[in-house]
């Protein structure tokens, strides 16, 4: 796989769960939300949703760019990012998440390893991880 596709593929799958958050935080929080959330919580949910979109953005922009210290940011980010999910993903599962969390931890690691994998190989030469 091309960084670019998988820049593409990273944005769309942060979009719509953005997206989600926002528009559907209840759905998206089934069996991690009480029955009856409170609008504070929702609206908090919704919030969450906000950065997701960001990075969304940020990775469909930059899909198509040569190598650059920004575009090696984007990887690192990235990397960083979809690990620390997969370590909180990993964490929940530990302490009783709901089922659908060994997905997320799935999911979460494979985008993880292939921004090591296929990010590192498109990294400028004095910017190695």
């Amino acid at each position: 796989m091309k960084l670019n596709n998988l820049l593409s593929v990273a944005a769309i799958y942060m979009a719509v769960v953005g997206f989600g958050f926002i528009l559907f935080p209840e759905a998206f929080g089934r069996g991690a939300l009480p029955a009856d959330p409170s609008p504070t919580l929702i609206s908090y949910l919704r919030l969450w949703g906000s950065p997701l979109i960001g990075i969304a953005v940020l990775n469909w922009k930059v899909r198509k760019e040569g190598p650059s210290k920004a575009l090696d940011a984007i990887v690192v980010g990235n990397i960083v990012g979809f690990a620390v999910m997969t370590l909180l993903d990993a964490w929940g599962l530990l302490n009783e998440a709901r089922p659908v969390t060994k997905v997320f931890v799935v999911v979460h690691l494979v985008f993880t390893l292939a921004f090591i994998i296929i990010g590192r190989k498109r990294l400028s030469k004095n910017n190695m991880v």
